[in-house]
């Protein structure tokens, strides 16, 4: 039996091990009780997770530290959580000697085949899209439930219905998907390559959605993935002229505007694609795209994603703290064209090439680049070699980088947070150092609140 293949009820009478006790953990510890009741499933978690998990979780029995592949042997199936990466060395060791490794996501859609799933992934966009999907589909009337790697996980609404499923992938669930009616893909560039190992199993791993999903949407403004993507019988495209685009200041079907760009509460083009992608998915499932255009204007916009803090200082503050990619942070600056701009960059090292900034601070340059967090010395140096040097400066962390943005922005310009590299050398995750971030410039942390219309309605 394929390990994707398997439902709850295939781990009766298994040794089972629960591996991390994050949220996806936690739900699929819920699951197994509310659908196998007598099994006694092992939680493999770090040590500082222990306590709570004992805490919450009665006659659990847990073990602690990093397991080897012999601990992971001990196992006939292993549910592992995303963030742990499937190409570590153990896991193969274990899965040779006959270990099976699934997913909380994997259960869920081996549970649900019955399910209207629309599939969202891509390196940049894909929350944002995932949530204009849903948000556009209810406007409709349609019962939709939106989950996944946007902030719920599939097991916590396993017994919940929907008319339509909206579910974001990230590149670590890609694999766990088994045959969405429609899968859509915003973009592609490289990340997460401490996780994947390379950019080409990155890519190899993102386009797994492509081989699954049975309908398939990508960006036509991205020629790799055209590429990539060609083979598929039934691909369709948006960000084409033809079909959902963006040209002369509106969202466009075809020649017809349909929705001018002033009235979308989100800046930026690539926002203005991401609702064109969602409009698209959502006219490729049978529905009055047309008609679901006007709710754009009521839609929240997700937090830390080129999020308006407001004013403080006689300076604009915005927190795009998700931008975890070079790239990310070459829309957020696009997003802000005219206006006197010195954007916070850097955090967590992944090696990811920072060429394309450089040039465009040699081209369009910012009033400056302030270079923070484990990587911004490597940051600040290749700007360096770029000849923008001047614009750059150097602060050992978000504090000091903050401190320096009060200084070197003239007054009625912008102090940006678009780092484009993860926040693990200071930050529990994006969302605590967005958090911190508003913080640090005046405004209340405690507002920024989670993601609206999780779930289902």
């Amino acid at each position: 039996m394929n390990a994707a293949a398997l439902r709850i009820r295939d781990l009766a009478d298994r040794r089972v091990a629960v591996w991390g006790h994050g949220r996806e953990g936690r739900a699929a510890l819920t699951a197994l009780r509310a659908r196998l009741p007598q099994l006694a499933p092992t939680l493999l978690c770090p040590a500082a997770q222990a306590d709570a998990a004992r805490a919450t979780e009665a006659d659990l029995t847990v073990l602690t530290g990093e397991p080897d592949a012999d601990a992971l042997a001990a196992f006939d199936v292993v549910i592992k959580s995303p963030g742990i990466s499937a190409h570590r060395p153990e896991i193969s060791a274990a899965a040779a000697r006959g270990t099976r490794f699934t997913s909380g996501t994997a259960l869920w859609f081996a549970e649900r085949t019955d399910a209207r799933v629309i599939a969202v992934t891509g390196t940049k966009g894909k929350s944002t899209t995932s949530a204009l999907l849903a948000h556009l589909a209810r406007s409709l009337g349609v019962r939709t439930a939106l989950a996944g790697n946007i902030g719920m996980p599939l097991l916590e609404l396993l017994d919940a219905e929907a008319a339509l499923w909206v579910i974001e992938l990230s590149s670590f669930q890609t694999g766990d998907a088994a045959a969405p009616e429609l899968g859509v893909i915003t973009c592609l560039y490289e990340e997460h390559l401490d996780w994947h190992g390379s950019r080409e199993r990155y890519v190899a791993d993102k386009l797994q959605l492509a081989d699954r999903a049975r309908t398939l949407l990508v960006n036509a403004g991205q020629p790799e993935l055209l590429r990539l993507t060609a083979a598929h019988p039934q691909r369709h495209l948006f960000a084409d002229g033809d079909g959902w685009h963006v040209d002369d200041a509106a969202i466009r079907r075809g020649a017809e505007p349909v929705w001018p760009l002033r009235d979308l509460p989100l800046p930026g083009r690539h926002n203005a694609l991401n609702a064109c992608a969602a409009l698209a998915a959502l006219e490729l499932l049978g529905h009055d795209a047309r008609a679901a255009a006007p709710a754009l204007a009521h839609f929240r916009a997700l937090p830390h994603r080129l999020q308006r803090l407001g004013e403080r200082d006689g300076l604009h503050w915005v927190n795009d703290s998700i931008a975890t990619t070079p790239q990310a942070t070459l829309a957020a600056l696009d997003s802000l064209a005219g206006r006197a701009v010195t954007v916070i960059v850097g955090g967590h090292e992944r090696g990811l090439d920072w060429s394309a900034f450089v040039e465009r601070c040699r081209t369009a340059p910012p009033q400056a680049v302030i270079c923070q967090g484990a990587n911004g010395p490597r940051i600040a140096a290749a700007l360096d070699a770029g000849g923008v040097g001047a614009r750059c400066e150097r602060a050992a962390d978000l504090a000091a980088a903050v401190a320096a943005a009060r200084a070197l922005t003239p007054p009625d310009g912008v102090v940006l947070l678009s780092p484009g590299a993860p926040s693990f050398d200071q930050f529990r995750d994006y969302a605590e150092r967005g958090r911190a971030f508003a913080a640090l410039a005046g405004f209340d942390a405690g507002a920024i609140t989670g993601i609206a219309g999780l779930g289902i309605a």
